[in-house]
């Protein structure tokens, strides 16, 4: 890692803006894990514009904040429907900020994608039982494309994040990818669909096999306990999905969420460099470009990454020599 203290470069909203539409024409996608970031106010949010009784309003940039944010970028992972399914009204809440070119990657509902539920609060009662709806196509179908479905214009991609399986969830990789693959076969065809999963020890050929007959792309994920991406770039049938793929840098692998979490708040800028992150954002950039419209590609940074993911994907546009 490198010290960030003598290498930042500001953020230029109205640059980043251009860049990022310019790479849209190429079918490159590249946004931030979630919006809704006080850190960056006076860098991609101006106060004015959520002013109530004279002062700045949390509630009204809470509300409103994704129209400005999508005056700059044209893309955005939506991590609050991972908790909750949504409604339509709640998808139609979204649509309605973003321009017509705006595309959105959702997380799909954690119901279909945990096996245990977690021991944390917000699962109550639930919480160390087996989950009767893990890997529910039908589920998926009624409770959350339902909701999808009149937006499809604007829905790039569903993204299946698995959180880390434990031993008494799956005794071996193989069982999952056997679970995945009649899930995967019974899901609706005419979307994008992507699997991010967090055991390493998952990402072997039979994984990458599976999704590739399905069409489905694997994430390249940055977390605690994957590879960093460059490696997972380099894992024999890792690209399996012909017409587009995903990146989310979220971690710095060996660092946990909540020591990120008390390292980067409030997000207002970078403190801590990741050169191989950057160079494989870069990396992904450049070869999408190069492609020539035969590929999308969907990028996402999240502030945990580095502190500040407005200004990681400003490196990264700018190391692929596009910014």
């Amino acid at each position: 890692m490198a010290d960030a203290s003598s290498s930042a470069v500001p953020f230029d909203k109205s640059k980043m803006k251009l860049a990022a539409a310019a790479l849209v024409q190429h079918g490159v996608y590249i946004g931030t894990s979630s919006w809704r970031y006080t850190g960056w106010r006076g860098m991609l949010y101006s106060d004015d514009r959520y002013q109530a009784r004279g002062r700045f309003s949390q509630a009204q940039f809470n509300r409103l904040c994704l129209t400005e944010y999508a005056e700059v970028f044209k893309t955005v992972c939506v991590d609050s429907v991972y908790y909750k399914f949504p409604t339509r009204s709640e998808i139609e809440s979204l649509v309605v900020q973003v321009p017509q070119d705006f595309l959105f990657a959702l997380k799909v509902t954690d119901e279909i994608t945990i096996k245990t539920y977690p021991g944390l609060p917000r699962f109550g009662l639930r919480g160390g039982k087996p989950n009767e709806n893990f890997l529910n196509a039908d589920l998926f179908g009624s409770a959350f494309l339902s909701a999808c479905e009149p937006f499809k214009a604007h829905i790039g991609v569903f993204i299946f994040e698995f959180s880390q399986f434990h031993l008494s969830d799956f005794a071996r990789g193989r069982d999952f990818v056997d679970a995945l693959d009649k899930f995967l076969a019974a899901l609706p065809a005419g979307w994008r669909y992507a699997v991010e999963i967090r055991n390493r020890t998952f990402l072997h050929p039979e994984y990458f096999a599976v999704l590739a007959r399905h069409g489905v792309a694997h994430v390249y994920n940055s977390w605690t306990d994957m590879p960093p991406v460059s490696t997972q770039l380099t894992l024999p049938g890792n690209r399996t999905s012909r017409d587009f793929f995903v990146a989310r840098f979220l971690l710095v692998p060996g660092r946990r969420y909540e020591d990120a979490v008390k390292m980067f708040s409030p997000y207002d800028r970078v403190r801590e460099i990741n050169p191989d992150g950057r160079a494989t954002g870069a990396q992904l950039i450049k070869q999408t470009v190069a492609e020539q419209g035969r590929t999308k590609a969907f990028i996402y940074v999240n502030n945990r990454f580095e502190g500040n993911a407005l200004e990681t994907i400003d490196a990264m546009v700018e190391g692929a020599g596009l910014g």
